[in-house]
């Protein structure tokens, strides 16, 4: 793959697009802590991994609009519930993607002596840390019915240590829809498209996020593709999932 420049991206926070609104993105960042086990017989530093940690740091333009997906509108609420945030670097599917479930930490605002008024916001992991997948829908997908749609290769298969998704529902008419995980060896070949065990997200009736993991000893296949179902006419979302190379707990 060849090199890239951080154009054409987007930011979505619990089911609401701020793309338009971003200045720049400060700060994607997660891990272990690092623990000192250095001994008095040692001349360096040793250390192990202590708990995950994870961030994300953007500036927001000033936009008081009154859409429902204004950054002034979603942001200056400091919601004292967990957020979730998905940044996709493209908007393409397969493109990569972090994602984050957290607390919103400030909003708070520089006016510039250019006459520039801008806000730093803070996003602190909540119970996982920062999440790198990959987008299984292109940006923002709209289903006007159920729909299989198109897979991503996550290039080698299987695995064996489960998965983490997370969706976005930006708009919705309807009774429900289920967007759920489906997967195949050889990307529907010989072996059909099955769905993933755990992989369903719960039925959505509106704009909101969830987050949703499987098994952590689940066989993942090596293909993967976002299938939805339900009653409805209009339902826009986008789904980002980690499928795990390594034993990951939480």
């Amino acid at each position: 793959m060849a090199k890239q420049s951080g154009l054409g991206d987007a930011l979505f926070i619990s089911g609401y697009d701020l793309s338009g609104d971003i200045q720049g993105v400060g700060n994607i960042g997660g891990g272990p802590s690092p623990l000192d086990f250095t001994a008095i017989t040692k001349s360096a530093y040793e250390r192990k991994g202590g708990k995950l940690d994870g961030r994300l740091q953007v500036t927001t333009f000033f936009n008081p609009g009154l859409e429902a997906d204004a950054a002034h509108e979603v942001l200056s609420v400091l919601p004292r519930t967990d957020v979730t945030a998905m940044y996709c670097r493209g908007t393409t599917l397969g493109a990569p993607s972090a994602n984050l479930v957290a607390k919103q930490i400030g909003y708070d605002g520089t006016r510039g002596d250019d006459g520039s008024f801008t806000f730093g916001v803070e996003m602190q992991s909540n119970t996982y840390t920062l999440e790198w997948g990959k987008s299984l829908t292109a940006g923002k997908r709209t289903d006007t019915t159920a729909t299989n749609g198109s897979s991503v290769d996550f290039g080698t298969g299987p695995t064996s240590f489960g998965l983490q998704a997370y969706l976005h529902v930006f708009a919705f008419t309807g009774t429900s829809v289920t967007v759920k995980l489906q997967e195949s060896s050889d990307n529907g070949g010989a072996d059909t498209w099955a769905d993933v065990t755990g992989g369903g997200f719960t039925a959505a009736t509106g704009v909101g996020a969830q987050r949703i993991q499987t098994g952590r000893a689940q066989t993942v296949e090596r293909y993967l593709r976002v299938v939805t179902t339900g009653t409805f006419t209009n339902a826009v979302f986008a789904v980002s999932v980690i499928r795990n190379d390594v034993a990951v707990t939480y």
